[in-house]
């Protein structure tokens, strides 16, 4: 058994900083998020929950706004354009399905497939 804080951190953009696990079929993550900060709009292959422990999060995925609180979850599927701003400091679990490939090293790039509007 490991704390998944012990786990060394990911930096996916300024402000977001992720602890990842992976099992043979899914990724977990610990996702911590500083207030105003952005997951520019993306899709990636992987179904992706997330579930928000502290904090706000403004989403909008595949055109839709949501508005995540603690307590809250969204499941985005496969493939759906997605962003996010966190609108305060946020705790998130973040998992994915099939496993992240790109999230098991600290130093890869980040597999997102950014939006033209974004690229």
């Amino acid at each position: 058994m490991q704390r998944i804080k012990d786990i060394r951190p990911k930096e996916l953009v300024p402000g977001i900083t992720g602890y990842y696990v992976h099992g043979d079929k899914h990724t977990l993550g610990l996702v911590e998020l500083k207030a105003g900060s952005v997951v520019p709009e993306h899709h990636h292959m992987h179904e992706q929950i997330t579930y928000i422990l502290e904090g706000q999060l403004d989403m909008i995925i595949g055109g839709e706004p949501c508005s995540l609180t603690p307590g809250m979850y969204h499941i985005i599927p496969s493939n759906t354009p997605h962003s996010a701003v966190a609108i305060k400091d946020c705790k998130a679990i973040d998992t994915f399905s099939p496993v992240r490939e790109d999230y098991k090293s600290v130093d890869a790039a980040i597999g997102w497939k950014l939006e033209p509007n974004n690229a």
